[in-house]
C-alpha cells in the first residue's frame, strides 16, 4: 500500500510539473512571455552567480562549525581530558 501511495504521489507531481508545458503557444512562447537574448543572458548570469555564492556560504558555515568543534576539543583537553579513556582493561 505504501508503494502505491508513493507511486501515485510521484505520478501526480510529475503531471503537475509538466502541466505548464501545455500552456505553451504554437510560437513557443510560454507563461513567462517572450524569451529573447537578454532574458537568456540574464538567466545565465543568475546561474553563474548562484554556484559561487552557495560555495562561499557553505564554506563559511563549515568553518564556523569547525571552530566550534575545535573549541569543544580544547575545553575537554583543558579540563583534564575525557575520563572514559583513563585506565586499562
Amino acid at each position: 500500500m505504501r508503494r502505491l501511495i508513493t507511486s501515485l504521489l510521484l505520478t501526480l507531481s510529475l503531471l503537475a510539473l509538466s502541466a505548464p508545458m501545455a500552456f505553451a503557444q504554437a510560437s513557443g512562447e510560454g507563461t513567462y512571455g517572450e524569451t529573447d537574448d537578454k532574458v537568456v543572458t540574464n538567466a545565465a548570469f543568475i546561474v553563474l552567480a548562484f554556484f559561487p555564492i552557495v560555495v562561499i556560504v557553505v564554506s563559511l558555515i563549515q568553518g564556523r562549525l569547525d571552530r566550534r568543534k575545535d573549541a569543544k576539543k580544547a575545553a575537554v583537553k583543558a579540563a583534564g581530558g575525557d575520563q572514559r579513556w583513563h585506565g586499562g582493561w
